[in-house]
This record gives structure tokens, C-alpha cells and sequence, in this order.
């Protein structure tokens, strides 16, 4: 696997200066980025596979072990602040279960009968997105995973950094990020590790965008649960509107916090008719402000 080959350009790398070390550690981080440049294609088809699903009502899973697994974890649980994402729609299979973020559980990952028997507890269904992130591609838990998933019918994506993984054969999406050999020789939590969060970064934020909780570059979907994102509110609101500070805030107090609706207020309408306009556009804001003003 590239991900293991040992690297005659790192081999005295203990031997080097502070300044030496970290310069080719860097270097690796640029190289897992430019790795990611041949994937674009396969994470595209991905989202495009993966919306109407969740459009649908169903669930984006995220399964893996060790960092894979914790990467996947921080990508889902940023997803609820962020986009409003229902956290009731998100999953989260870890190899040796969750106590596995801070403590790990190395056996765990090698039991594929125990990813099978995750999602069969998570009842997986046909619109349901399940993910599944390895490095090497041949983590047995990973594996049963996406294969219990592709037979009951889910969108299934496989996110791996070797060609040919084991992980793509169960797969219907295949993201490669051809990382090659680490600096640290098998230490796939670095330039593996920054590849498979890009990846992810991608992919979810993409779906967030299609499903329309973007607009203009600005996250309209965002609940304002803290003064951080209280004022980060009033300042999406004021910018797409138009309006002063205290106004976005006023509407906003409308609106119950909802950035959306409190858009729609501040356009002239009333609170019910812009739930009403929002339900009828799927949560559109887009849609919804043309049909509102005339203008998208």
C-alpha cells in the first residue's frame, strides 16, 4: 500500500533540524491538498447522488476507525451548527464506538461482522448516505459497513488513499486521494488524515449548498443559539436585506431566531406567509425571495 512504503527521502528525517523536519511535514500538507485535485470529479458525482436522497428525508452516515473515523465524526458534528443539519439525521459508526475519539480501540477495527451490525442497528435504508473513510481501504469494520449499506440500498461512498482498496469494491462512490507515502511511514493521520478532511469538507458543504442552505456565500440556515452567532446572524440578515443592525435584529426576534424567515420579514411579509413561501420552495431561500420580490 502507498500509504506504508517507507520513503528514501524521509529516512533520516531524526537526524535533521527542527526547522528541516517541519519544512518536509509542510510540504507533505501541500501535497495532500494537490492530491485531492484528481477526486474532484468522483466527490461531485457523490453530491449529486447523494441530495435527492437526502432530499428525500434521509441520513448522512459516518463510518471509519481510528482518525479516519474521528475526521468523519468532526465533519458530521460541524454540520447541526453550520447548516441547521437535523442531528437526528446524522450517524456515526466508530470502530470500537465513540469512547474511540479520545481513547483508541485499535481492535475494533479489524471486526467486519461489527460495522455490518452498526448499520443493521441504525436501520440503513435506500435514502440514506452512508460514508465510509480508511486510508489503507482494507479496515474490515469500514468494509462492513458499506457493504451491509449497498444491500440495503443506500447512496454508499467509499473514501480511501491507496488505489485498488478493498473499501471501493463495496462501494457505489469511489473517492480516491492518492496520499503515497507518508513522511512518517504508515503515520496516516498526516497527509492521508488532511486529505480524507478536505474530501469531506468538500462533499459536505456541496450538499448543504444543493440543498439550499446557502445563499449568496452566506449560511442562511445557521439557528443563532449564542451571541457569536447571534451577531453573525444579524449581519447575514442586514447584508441580504439590506437594513441596519437593529432592524436584522428586530426581525430576526420575529422570525424566532430563523435566519430565513427573518429575510423574508424583513422583505415586508409577515411571519406565517414566509414559513408558508419557505415550505412552498423546500426551504429555498433563493426561489423564495424571487417569488417574494422579483428578484433572485
Amino acid at each position: 500500500m502507498h500509504t506504508e512504503q517507507i520513503s528514501s527521502r524521509y529516512v533520516d528525517l531524526d537526524s535533521w533540524s527542527t526547522a528541516e523536519i517541519i519544512t518536509a511535514m509542510y510540504e507533505g500538507q501541500l501535497s495532500a491538498a494537490a492530491a485531492v485535485r484528481g477526486a474532484l470529479g468522483a466527490i461531485g458525482a457523490a453530491v449529486e447522488d447523494a441530495v435527492p436522497a437526502l432530499q428525500r428525508g434521509g441520513r448522512i452516515v459516518y463510518a471509519g476507525a481510528g482518525t479516519s473515523g474521528r475526521i468523519g465524526v468532526q465533519d458530521g458534528s460541524e454540520l447541526p451548527p453550520t447548516y441547521d443539519w437535523p442531528p437526528e439525521r446524522l450517524v456515526f459508526a466508530m470502530a470500537g464506538g465513540l469512547d474511540a475519539l479520545v481513547r483508541s480501540a485499535e481492535g475494533a477495527e479489524d471486526n467486519e461482522a461489527a460495522g455490518a451490525q452498526a448499520m443493521t442497528e441504525a436501520r440503513i435504508v435506500a435514502n440514506d448516505v452512508v460514508i465510509g473513510v480508511a486510508a489503507s481501504g482494507t479496515t474490515p469494520f469500514t468494509i462492513g459497513v458499506l457493504r451491509a449499506s449497498s444491500a440495503a440500498g443506500a447512496v454508499t461512498i467509499a473514501v480511501a488513499n491507496n488505489p485498488a482498496a478493498p473499501l471501493f469494491e463495496v462501494a457505489r462512490h469511489r473517492i480516491l486521494a492518492d496520499t503515497g507515502s507518508e513522511v512518517i511511514a504508515g503515520s496516516t493521520r498526516m497527509k492521508a488524515g488532511t486529505a480524507q478532511k478536505i474530501v469531506l469538507n468538500l462533499f459536505s458543504t456541496a450538499v448543504m449548498v444543493k440543498m439550499g442552505r446557502v445563499y449568496r456565500g452566506l449560511m442562511v440556515d445557521m439557528r443563532a443559539r449564542n451571541a457569536k452567532l447571534s451577531r453573525r446572524a444579524e449581519a447575514i440578515v442586514g447584508e441580504i436585506v439590506g437594513c441596519g443592525k437593529g432592524d436584522a435584529a428586530r426581525y430576526l426576534e420575529q422570525a424566532d431566531r430563523d435566519v430565513k424567515t427573518a429575510i423574508l420579514i424583513g422583505f415586508g411579509i409577515g411571519r406565517s406567509e414566509a414559513s408558508q413561501l419557505l415550505q412552498r420552495h423546500g426551504g429555498n431561500l433563493r426561489s423564495a425571495i424571487k417569488e417574494c420580490t422579483g428578484q433572485g
